[in-house]
C-alpha cells in the first residue's frame, strides 16, 4: 500500500513539474514595436507598428522560454498617411506581398530567474535572418486590473534593412536599423 501511494505522489509531482511551462498571450493594446534609424545625418526616426499578436512561454524554474511574434506590416504608423504608405510600397515593406514580420525564438538564455535575451529568426519581406534581441527590462506579476499573471519585456537588436531587400536611399538613410519590442503579455487565451 505503501508502494502504491508513494507511486502516486510522485505521479502528482511528476505532472506537476510537466505544467510548469506558461503561456502568456500579447496584449495588443500595450505591445508596441519599433524601429529606429538615421535620416541623413540629421536625425534618428523612431516609427511603430500598431498590430502585434503572438504568445510568449516561459518555464521560468526549468530556465526555458519561446517566443512567436508576428507584427501586421500593414499597421506601419509614422504619424503621417503619405509616409506610411510609403514605407508600405515594394521598395520598403511591400504590404501587399508581404503583409506580416515574424520573430520566431529558438532559444532563450537566462541569468538567474531572469531571461535576458532571446535568439531566433526573424522574417522581414520574406528574408529570414537569425537575430539576438536583448532583454533590458523584464517583470512578471499578477496585472492589478486583470486579476491574471502578465508578463513584460523591453527587447531589442539591430539589423541591416539592405539584408531584407530594403536597401533604398542606403548610405543617405542609415542600413543600420535597431528594433525594439516592448511587449506585454497576459496568462488568457487571446480575443
Amino acid at each position: 500500500m505503501k508502494h502504491i501511494a508513494l507511486f502516486a505522489a510522485l505521479a502528482a509531482v511528476s505532472v506537476a513539474a510537466q505544467a510548469a511551462p506558461v503561456t502568456y498571450t500579447i496584449d495588443n493594446s500595450h505591445t508596441y514595436p519599433h524601429f529606429t534609424y538615421n535620416h541623413l545625418g540629421f536625425s534618428n526616426q523612431t516609427h511603430k507598428f500598431d498590430k502585434t499578436s503572438g504568445s510568449v512561454v516561459l518555464d521560468r524554474k526549468a530556465k526555458t522560454g519561446s517566443v512567436d511574434v508576428t507584427i501586421d506590416a500593414t499597421s506601419v504608423n509614422t504619424g503621417y498617411a503619405l509616409f506610411n504608405e510609403h514605407l508600405k510600397a515594394a521598395d520598403f515593406f511591400d504590404t501587399t506581398v508581404y503583409p506580416t514580420l515574424t520573430f520566431k525564438s529558438s532559444k532563450m538564455r537566462f541569468k538567474g530567474d531572469q531571461p535576458v535575451s532571446v535568439a531566433g529568426d526573424l522574417t522581414i519581406k520574406g528574408v529570414t535572418k537569425p537575430v539576438t534581441l536583448k532583454i533590458t527590462h523584464f517583470k512578471c506579476q499578477p496585472h492589478p486590473m486583470l486579476k491574471v499573471e502578465a508578463c513584460g519585456a523591453n527587447a531589442t537588436t539591430q539589423v541591416k534593412r539592405s539584408e531584407f531587400n530594403m536597401g533604398k536611399n542606403v548610405p543617405y538613410v542609415s542600413d543600420e536599423v535597431t528594433l525594439t519590442l516592448a511587449i506585454e503579455a497576459v496568462n488568457k487565451p487571446a480575443q
